[in-house]
């Protein structure tokens, strides 16, 4: 494989493993397990045990594992046609994972923030929008209009 195919498969292959890695780590479908795991990550007494348990909870740690499976599956190399190149492949992988995870965090909270805004703006528009729109009359002119007297 050239250089610029082992590029562009280092971009492409580092796009799942992410994706596999966010949603485990972060999504409502694996809200219950992750729980599971953070819980036992806390409480576990062997250090073994709560490595283990933690590895579900942290995308970073996550994305090795995740790597791993992947390079497993396709022979992923970079720069070398040896073991070095599984090496450099493995951890450029990883990295280039998290930057596509970081940068999905990002692009969420940006969207979480337009959203509060924009619920914000519209809580507004609904609260001038109730207030009454007639002309208010002060108080002393009000009395003496009902009783028919002018001032």
């Amino acid at each position: 494989m050239s250089l610029g195919e082992q590029i562009v498969a280092l971009f492409i292959l580092a796009a799942p493993i992410a994706c596999v890695a966010w949603t485990v780590t972060h999504e409502e479908l694996f809200r219950e397990p992750r729980e599971f795991c953070k819980d036992r990550s806390e409480h576990c007494r062997k250090f073994l045990e709560r490595k283990f348990f933690y590895l579900f909870t942290c995308e970073y740690c996550f994305s090795h594992y995740i790597t791993g499976v992947f390079m497993l599956l396709t022979g992923y190399k970079l720069l070398y046609n040896d073991w070095r190149g599984y090496l450099i492949g493995f951890f450029a992988l990883v990295w280039m994972a998290n930057v596509y995870m970081n940068l999905y965090a990002h692009v969420r909270l940006d969207i979480k923030k337009e959203r509060v805004e924009i619920a914000v703006h519209e809580k507004t528009v609904e609260e001038k929008n109730q207030k009454p729109n007639v002309l208010a009359t002060p108080p002393e002119l009000s009395s003496v209009a009902s009783s028919g007297r002018r001032a």
